[in-house]
């Protein structure tokens, strides 16, 4: 399954490693997971992460945000455009998640943007995945 589609792979490993309230997750490292981990970071949904070029697989470590109380910063990740049913949205389709609360996380042909980016700049794309 992991082989079929990274995001769902990654977004799956961040789900079990929050339930099991580890502190940092590693995935397989690849382009896209890098620039999705990239938005996670700069919208405030996970710490941080970093490239591990360690062999023979190069890994991205995630490091996960809790609030004061030990709740993650991610209640809810969902895998939006799946390989056997893609979604694309228009520019104007593009709605924010959970009021502007969530995340979509939409590949455009500027490369990975979030929901309010994507917006901003009148890009449309794949709905990739949302967050809340």
């Amino acid at each position: 399954m992991s082989n079929m589609d990274p995001v769902s792979d990654l977004l799956t490993r961040i789900r079990n490693a929050h339930m099991a309230k580890h502190d940092r997750v590693d995935v397989p490292s690849s382009k896209l997971k890098a620039e999705i981990c990239r938005i996670l970071k700069e919208e405030g949904f996970i710490r941080n992460y970093r490239l591990l070029e360690q062999q023979p697989f190069p890994m991205i470590r995630v490091f996960l945000e809790y609030d004061e109380s030990g709740e993650p910063a991610i209640t809810h990740l969902q895998r939006v455009s799946k390989p056997g049913r893609r979604v694309y949205r228009g520019a104007d389709d593009i709605r924010p998640v959970l009021n502007g609360r969530g995340l979509g996380v939409i590949s455009t042909n500027l490369g990975l943007l979030s929901d309010s980016q994507a917006r901003e700049r009148r890009v449309g794309g794949e709905v990739l995945c949302e967050v809340w």
